[in-house]
């Protein structure tokens, strides 16, 4: 899959679920139950313990999953994803020398920012997207469309603090796709093994997506 295609699949999902829990099952639990509500990308955080052979086991099982690494910290943990298969790469923060290793591989980074100085040097950076996080301490869906009005030709990921209840509004705000991570993939569904559970929040996100997407 190449870097225009991972990026079209991301802009069309609208929706990146990330992945942080406890451990390596957990995590392979909660992305099965992911790609069963048919939505073909997620997020493995460096969090994980064992994050890099959850990410090559379904990179290796499930070739047409996007599956990327989020909580990437410096290049040469970057490198060891790509070796295993990662098709994009995200930080909390933002970090130049992992956009500009990110570019040299052909390979899709979003790095996080939260103010507009921040923004401006990630995309100028060479980003593909850029994900504002975390977006509800600073206002959420409304700071979201605040920063639309300076910056409409920047895509933005909205992550952090987004759910059920703000979703549709991060979409009319602007934010080209959302990255949830607990309030989708719920503690007690994982001890529980409830895997019907993220499936139908899942459907739900997908739902609310499209629908604020078609009013726009």
């Amino acid at each position: 899959m190449t870097k225009e295609q991972v990026n079209a699949r991301i802009q069309e999902i609208g929706i990146i679920p990330a992945i942080r829990l406890s451990s390596a099952a957990d995590a392979l639990f909660a992305a099965g139950a992911i790609m069963d509500s048919g939505i073909p990308i997620l997020e493995v955080t460096m969090t994980v313990p064992g994050a890099i052979a959850v990410i090559s086991e379904l990179a290796r099982s499930h070739p047409e999953l996007v599956v990327g690494a989020g909580t990437v910290s410096d290049t040469e943990m970057a490198r060891q994803c790509l070796d295993v298969g990662a098709k994009f790469l995200t930080t909390p923060g933002f970090d130049l020398a992992i956009v500009e290793f990110a570019l040299k591989e052909s390979t899709v980074v979003f790095p996080g920012a939260l103010t507009p100085s921040e923004i401006i040097a990630a995309w100028k950076s060479g980003a593909d997207f850029v994900k504002v996080f975390p977006c509800s301490v600073l206002g959420g869906p409304a700071y979201m469309r605040s920063l639309k009005s300076p910056f409409p030709q920047i895509p933005l990921i909205a992550s952090g603090g987004v759910n059920q209840q703000n979703a549709a509004a991060y979409i009319h705000a602007g934010a080209v796709a959302l990255g949830i991570g607990r309030d989708l993939i719920h503690a007690d569904a994982i001890q529980h093994r409830e895997r019907g559970w993220i499936r139908e929040l899942s459907w739900r996100y997908l739902k609310m997506i499209r629908e604020a997407r078609a009013l726009m």
